[in-house]
């Protein structure tokens, strides 16, 4: 372990009460002991602020371990992260939520986990696992876990589910946050959801919904992940209601880990013309506040948690303490990288063409919309191609086929079609498919796309891109979800693969990122499960035909 004890001259940023100065910091054994006032704050010398924590994330879908996550994050001044480890707990259960557990410990980085309170997220899918409230009672009565994570079952939450309202009450037993997710809830039926003790939501992308939610009661999470953003619809918030603000990433791929963290967002914001004290309030100490986080606050008393700036414009950290260790310095990690043992789960069955084709039974058939930036998929109803009487992509229209094999039980493929993805040859193919991580994949010709399952078949999970003979696979060993490889090394395969699926034809800013979120069942409004079409509006499935 590095020398945990310092000092420190240095401008002082109080953020509450929004005041900088110069000052003399100690500390000891990774603890604040000493904050002397030297005077007024003092061109000639830096800043410190508290850590920035990110409010709510999935680590998993970094593609990174605990340890690698960490590397990368503390480079951006990230001391801290709310991480709802329910990727994993999707594709493993308990046994999955043990290994972020345990690997977390390896590590100086804070990560605070939640109880997935949707394992699996819908009965519509087929997951590796199913977490009740009876299960989740050992990670709360073990201390492991400070709050339930995004209930996303709000139809459970607002019809008053049995099951669903258990977990609530096991969070309330044990005096937790709940945390939230509820794509388009208004009106009263937000009033209602946040009744049932959810205090958070990150699903916000329209500042009349985000307002409704605040006034229900609700803190919202301003999201800015690799396919989901929403900072551009939300940032005035971070002005109007800074106390109820916090910043989050939900999902970010490595190659945009690597280039940046929740200092991007502050950054942005001061851009902007927010008030640097409310932005660093959202960024640094909302969190911590909100979830009762050990992570200190500049205090003494404090553990040493703390982020070391040019200046209170450019956010970009120069040094970066937890509990008193130097972490990270100059944007280079100083974190080590530990050797992690795989563990998974996988049964699915090779592929052949034949087992996706599809019978033109209806002149009008559903197809779902891709949006780039947003998780939202509206439905386009339309006439397919038709050769030889079967549905054919379509790549002059951008109508392509979205396929969803089961990872967990040797079942045939699921077939739909998707608009938006852009594919003038190819497919893409990925295990990292929310919630329940099974095997999907997005083609314009079919030899493509079975080529680029069966590798991840063979693998056992991965990221693929290919065009006929020419594939490449970024192998994901941890339950086909993360790399056993160094960060550098995974962020640049990842951006070597998504360079190649533009190269594919794809437009979309994060094509994997929004093909991970193309069997989200729980956001409106047509998803593609490994059991059929799924209508997110009515919560049930539907036809391909029309």
């Amino acid at each position: 372990m590095r020398e945990s004890n310092g000092y420190l001259t240095i401008n002082y940023v109080d953020i509450l009460q929004q005041h900088v100065f110069l000052a003399e910091i100690i500390w000891q054994e990774g603890v604040i002991t000493e904050i002397k006032r030297l005077g007024e704050e003092s061109s000639k010398y830096l800043y410190l602020i508290p850590g920035f924590i990110d409010a709510h994330v999935h680590i998993e879908s970094s593609m990174l371990t605990p340890v690698e996550f960490s590397r990368l994050a503390t480079r951006h001044g990230t001391v801290a992260s709310v991480s709802d480890p329910h990727e994993i707990a999707n594709v493993m259960g308990l046994a999955g939520i043990r290994y972020m557990l345990e690997n977390a410990t390896l590590t100086p980085f804070k990560i605070f986990f939640g109880a997935p309170s949707c394992v699996p997220a819908t009965p519509f899918e087929t997951a590796g696992a199913t977490l009740d409230a009876v299960a989740l009672e050992s990670l709360f009565k073990s201390g492991e876990v400070s709050y339930l994570s995004e209930m996303m079952n709000y139809p459970g939450v607002l019809n008053k589910d049995p099951a669903v309202w258990a977990k609530l009450e096991l969070a309330r037993n044990y005096s937790c946050p709940i945390d939230g997710h509820a794509p388009g809830l208004m009106d009263e039926q937000v009033k209602q959801y946040a009744q049932a003790g959810i205090s958070t939501d990150h699903e916000c992308s329209t500042l009349e919904e985000a307002e409704q939610k605040l006034a229900a009661g609700m803190q919202v999470l301003i999201r800015e992940g690799s396919a989901a953003r929403n900072f551009d619809a939300l940032h005035s918030l971070i002005s109007s209601d800074p106390e109820k603000i916090m910043f989050c990433s939900d999902d970010k791929h490595p190659d945009d880990l690597l280039a940046g963290h929740i200092n991007q967002l502050a950054m942005r914001a001061v851009a902007l013309g927010h008030d640097v004290f409310k932005v660093l309030r959202c960024a640094c100490i909302n969190p911590v506040m909100h979830y009762g986080l050990a992570v200190g606050q500049l205090k003494v008393g404090d553990a040493m948690d703390a982020v070391m700036l040019k200046d209170l414009i450019n956010l970009t950290p120069l040094k970066t303490w937890i509990n008193g260790e130097l972490v990270a310095e100059q944007g280079n990690s100083l974190i080590t990288s530990v050797i992690t043992k795989p563990c998974n789960q996988f049964q699915a069955r090779k592929v052949i063409a034949e087992d996706f084709l599809i019978l033109a039974n209806s002149d009008q058939v559903r197809v779902i919309k891709a949006l780039d930036g947003e998780l939202l998929t509206p439905e386009w109803q339309t006439t397919p191609k038709v050769e030889q009487g079967y549905i054919v992509p379509d790549r002059e229209r951008d109508i392509l086929f979205l396929t969803v094999i089961n990872r967990y039980q040797k079942v045939p493929p699921v077939v739909a079609l998707i608009h938006g993805f852009g594919l003038q040859k190819g497919a893409l193919a990925s295990t990292v498919a929310h919630d329940s991580h099974n095997i999907i994949a997005v083609a314009a010709d079919i030899d493509s796309l079975c080529i680029a399952v069966n590798e991840i078949i063979d693998q056992q999970g991965g990221i693929a891109a290919c065009h006929q003979d020419t594939l490449d696979i970024l192998p994901l060993p941890i339950a086909g979800l993360m790399s056993d490889q160094s960060a550098e090394v995974v962020a640049a395969h990842y951006a070597q693969l998504d360079q190649q699926a533009k190269q594919l034809g794809s437009k979309l800013r994060a094509p994997f990122m929004t093909l991970s979120f193309m069997a989200l069942l729980v956001i409106p409004e047509l998803k593609l499960s490994d059991q059929g079409l799924f209508d997110g509006r009515t919560f049930q499935f539907t036809s391909l035909e029309v």
